[in-house]
C-alpha cells in the first residue's frame, strides 16, 4: 500500500523512515481554519483539513497520513514564535514545569477517514535567563511549536517525558502504527 504524508515536516518524514516505512510526500495547500479551543480538537481539526486536501489529489488505495501538532501550556496553546521575544516568552512558560504535547493525525485510505490524537506530557527544567537567550540565539526555537525541538540542543533540559517520544518529535508513529494494524492497514 502506497502511504502519503500530507505534511513537508523534515522531522516527520525522518520519523517514517526511522520507522522503516516507504512513503512519499504531498503537502497540503489547504488554510487552516480553528473552529475548536481545546488543543487536542485543534491538532484533531487541523490534521483532517490536511488529509481531505491531499486525498482530493490521490484516486487509489493509498494511505494518506495528515498531522498538526500543539505544545500546550497550563491549558495555552503555544504555536510557533513569532519572533525571539515571543520565543523566550514561550520558554519561561516552561520553564520548571509540565506541559503538554498533543497531535493530531488522520488516516483517510478508500474514502475512509480516521481522526485520533496523542498526547505527551514533557517536564522541563528551570531555565535560567542565560539559558533562555541562549537557546533563542541559537535559532533552533524560530520554527517549532512550543519554541523547542526536544531531539535538539533543547534535549538538555528536558527531565522526563509521559507518552511517545516521536510525538514531542511531531508524529506519535507508535499509535499511527497500532491504528493502522486494528483498521486491518500493513504499512510496512
Amino acid at each position: 500500500m502506497k502511504v502519503v504524508l500530507a505534511s513537508a515536516s523534515p522531522r516527520r518524514s525522518m520519523i517514517l523512515e526511522q520507522a522503516g516505512i516507504a512513503f512519499e510526500v504531498c503537502v497540503s495547500e489547504v488554510e487552516e481554519k480553528i473552529t475548536q479551543s481545546a488543543p487536542e480538537l485543534v491538532v484533531e481539526e487541523l490534521s483532517a483539513q490536511k488529509a481531505e486536501d491531499v486525498a482530493k489529489k490521490y484516486t487509489g488505495d493509498e494511505l494518506i497520513i495528515g498531522a498538526d501538532t500543539v505544545v500546550a501550556a497550563r491549558g495555552r496553546i503555544l504555536g510557533k514564535p513569532k519572533d525571539e521575544t515571543d520565543a523566550a516568552f514561550m520558554l519561561r512558560e516552561l520553564s520548571g514545569a509540565v506541559h503538554q504535547v498533543y497531535t493530531g493525525v488522520t488516516l483517510i485510505r478508500s474514502g475512509r477517514k480516521v481522526t485520533f490524537h496523542a498526547v505527551t506530557d514533557v517536564s522541563v527544567c528551570r531555565l535560567t535567563e542565560k539559558e533562555i537567550r541562549d537557546y533563542v540565539n541559537s535559532g533552533e526555537p524560530m520554527d517549532k511549536a512550543g519554541a523547542y525541538a526536544i531531539q535538539g540542543l533543547f534535549g538538555k533540559y528536558i527531565t522526563g517525558i509521559n507518552g511517545e517520544y516521536n510525538n514531542v518529535v511531531g508524529l506519535p508513529i507508535a499509535a499511527i502504527y497500532a491504528k493502522c494494524r486494528e483498521l486491518g492497514y500493513e504499512i510496512m
